[in-house]
C-alpha cells in the first residue's frame, strides 16, 4: 500500500523499496515534509531554477519538486528505482529529471541544493567536497534530517567545507540546516577513496566513502573469511551484499575455477569491489559486478554458492527487510546441492528464517558476537 504525502506542492502516492506486504515504514519522513512546507512558504525554487537533490530516500522530494526538473544524486540503486516507481505511481513524466549516481559529478552550478544527511558521515564529507565547486554565493544549500540523526559532525562538516550555518526551529523532531558559501574557505582535497593493506595478505583494499569499515577489516568480515574455504566443483559463487568485495575476493582466491559475482545496491560498494578485484588479479580472472536489487537480475538455479553478510538496516531504519529478501531470492537462485552461507550477529535470529525457507540450517562457526550459518538446497 502506498503512503500519501500531502504537501503544498501536491498530494503524492509513494512507495518504498523493497516492496513488502503490510509495510510499516513510510516512504518519506518529517524532514521531507518540513523542507517542502518551508520551500512553499519562501516561494522556492523560482521558475527555471537549477535544483539538485542529494540522498533522496525513496524519491519523495524529487517527485514533489518534479516541475523544476531536478537532478537527484544518490548512492542507492533502490532509491533510484523507488524514484522511478513513484513517478509512475503519480502519472508523472521522468523526462528532464536526471538521476545521478554518487560517483557522477554535475555539469552545472545549482541555485538550490538540498542534502538529506546520510547515515555515513564520510559520504556527506565526500559529497560536500565534490559539490562545493558547483555552489555559488547565490546557491541556497539546505541540509535536512531527523534531529536524532544530525550529529555535531554534520554542522562541523558544513561549516568547514561550505561556510556559515544556521538552523530553523525543530519540527516533528526534524530540522533544516542552512549553509552559505564562503569563498574564502580553501576547498580541501577529497580524502576518498581510502586504502589499506588487507591483513595477512598482499592485497590493497580500496574503499569509497559510503563503504562500511573503510579504514580496516571489520571483525564480522574477518570472522567470515576465516571460514570460507574451497567449494569443490563450484562454478558460480555470488558475494551478495558485497560491500568492498573482500569476501568474494578471498572466495575467488580459494576457488580458482569459479566465477565470482559481486552484487550490491550501493554504487560505491560495487566500484570498490571492482577496483579491489582488479588490483588483486589484474586481467587474469573473470568476475561480474552488478549494482542491483539483491538477486533480482539472476536466473533460477544459476549459482552453486552464495555468500552473504546481510545489512540489518536500510538507511536509518533498523530491520531485517533486506536480509529476508536476500534469503528468499537465494533459495530460488541456488542450484540443487548448492549452499548459502550467512554471517550475522547472534541475536538477529537468521536461523529461524533460513530453516523455514530451506528446511535445514547448520552452524559453521560461532563466537560471542557472530554466527555463520549454512543452508543447502536439497
Amino acid at each position: 500500500m502506498a503512503d500519501l504525502l500531502s504537501v503544498p506542492q501536491g498530494r503524492f502516492n509513494l512507495r518504498r523499496l523493497p516492496l513488502r506486504r503490510r509495510e510499516q515504514l513510510r516512504a518519506y519522513d518529517a524532514s521531507d515534509e518540513y523542507l517542502l512546507n518551508y520551500l512553499s512558504e519562501v516561494q522556492l525554487p523560482s521558475i527555471g531554477a537549477r535544483v539538485l537533490i542529494v540522498n533522496d530516500s525513496f524519491g519523495a522530494l524529487t517527485v514533489a519538486l518534479h516541475g523544476f526538473m531536478p537532478s537527484a544524486l544518490s548512492d542507492s540503486y533502490l532509491s533510484q528505482q523507488a524514484t522511478l516507481i513513484n513517478f509512475s505511481e503519480n502519472a508523472l513524466s521522468i523526462d528532464g529529471v536526471r538521476l545521478m549516481t554518487s560517483l557522477e559529478l554535475p555539469e552545472q552550478s545549482y541555485d538550490l541544493i538540498v542534502i538529506k544527511s546520510p547515515k555515513t558521515l564520510a559520504l556527506l564529507e565526500y559529497q560536500l567536497i565534490s559539490l562545493r565547486s558547483f555552489m555559488t554565493p547565490a546557491t541556497r544549500v539546505i541540509t535536512i534530517g531527523m534531529v536524532k540523526n544530525l550529529s555535531a559532525t554534520v554542522w562541523s562538516l558544513l561549516e568547514t567545507i561550505v561556510g556559515p550555518t544556521s538552523t530553523a526551529r525543530a519540527w516533528k523532531k526534524s530540522r533544516l540546516i542552512f549553509s552559505e558559501l564562503d569563498d574564502n574557505i580553501s576547498l580541501p582535497v577529497n580524502p576518498y577513496p581510502v586504502s589499506y593493506r588487507l591483513e595477512g595478505t598482499n592485497y590493497t583494499i580500496v574503499n569509497h566513502a559510503n563503504v562500511f569499515s573503510r579504514d580496516s577489516l571489520d571483525i564480522g568480515t574477518r570472522f567470515f573469511i576465516e571460514h570460507i574455504g574451497c567449494f569443490p566443483n563450484a562454478e558460480t559463487i555470488i558475494d551478495l551484499g558485497c560491500g568492498n568485495g573482500i569476501v568474494g575476493l578471498l572466495a575467488a582466491e580459494r576457488n580458482p575455477n569459479a566465477v565470482v559475482h559481486f552484487v550490491d545496491e550501493s554504487f560505491m560498494a560495487i566500484a570498490s569491489a571492482r577496483e579491489n578485484f582488479k588490483l588483486a588479479f589484474g586481467e587474469s580472472r573473470l568476475a561480474n559486478f552488478s549494482v542491483g536489487d539483491c538477486l533480482s537480475d539472476f536466473t533460477a538455479k544459476s549459482a552453486d554458492v552464495i555468500l552473504c553478510n546481510p545489512p540489518f538496516h536500510q538507511q536509518n531504519a533498523v530491520g531485517d527487510m533486506i536480509a529476508a529478501k536476500m534469503f528468499r531470492q537465494a533459495r530460488e537462485v541456488i542450484k540443487q546441492g548448492g549452499k548459502l552461507l550467512v554471517i550475522g550477529n547472534r541475536h538477529l535470529g537468521y536461523h529461524l528464517e533460513l530453516k523455514k525457507l530451506f528446511g535445514n540450517v547448520s552452524v559453521i562457526a560461532a563466537n560471542r558476537k557472530f554466527v555463520i550459518l549454512q543452508s543447502m538446497v536439497e
